[in-house]
């Protein structure tokens, strides 16, 4: 596909990043929003990014900053635009959002509950906030020093893949007599 190519595939494609909005139907980061948008249709990234900023140039969506991540939503413009061109959504793509869905949202979502970024501050110094976020709320933060990209990277790594089993061992450890 390219970019500006089709104006109906272009249409479609943002309709489809509309409807998934709708049907979230709460704030989500990019990174959510292209896993889902990629589980339901083969979206490139790129093209995925310059949807967004079109959408967001129309006002039919809006982005804003949230606990260090950013966040897209729905406004009541972009759901008046869902409704006019909701139809030219193919009826199995809608299918797929339907039904398939809910279990790719609920795997989302329990991804999004533990994060962890790594920030290079130099060559040697890199900062990792760890976090633990449900129902939008931080339960645990926790921001560490590397001193090498493959530091921060493992650390990371790490966070995200052992976070249930980390998380419990520093209470324990902060809780101690």
């Amino acid at each position: 596909m390219k970019l500006t190519s089709d104006s109906e595939t272009l249409a479609e494609k943002k309709a489809l990043i509309l409807y998934i909005l709708d049907k979230v139907s709460k704030p989500i980061s990019n990174d959510a929003l292209l896993e889902l948008a990629v589980s339901i249709d083969n979206m490139n990234y790129f093209y995925f990014q310059q949807f967004l900023l079109d959408l967001l140039e129309n006002n039919y969506i809006i982005n804003y900053p949230k606990d260090g991540e950013s966040l897209y939503e729905l406004t009541k413009e972009g759901k008046q635009a869902l409704l006019l061109v909701k139809d030219i959504i193919p009826g199995i793509t809608k299918f797929r959002v339907d039904n398939s869905f809910k279990e790719t949202l609920g795997e989302f979502e329990n991804k999004v509950s533990i994060t962890s970024d790594f920030i290079p501050h130099s060559e040697n110094e890199y900062s990792i906030k760890c976090k633990i976020v449900e129902n939008n709320q931080t339960l645990f933060e926790l921001q560490v020093f590397a001193g090498t990209r493959e530091q921060a990277k493992t650390i990371s790594d790490n966070w995200n893949n052992n976070a249930e089993e980390i998380y419990p061992q520093i209470l324990e450890i902060l809780t101690k007599n």
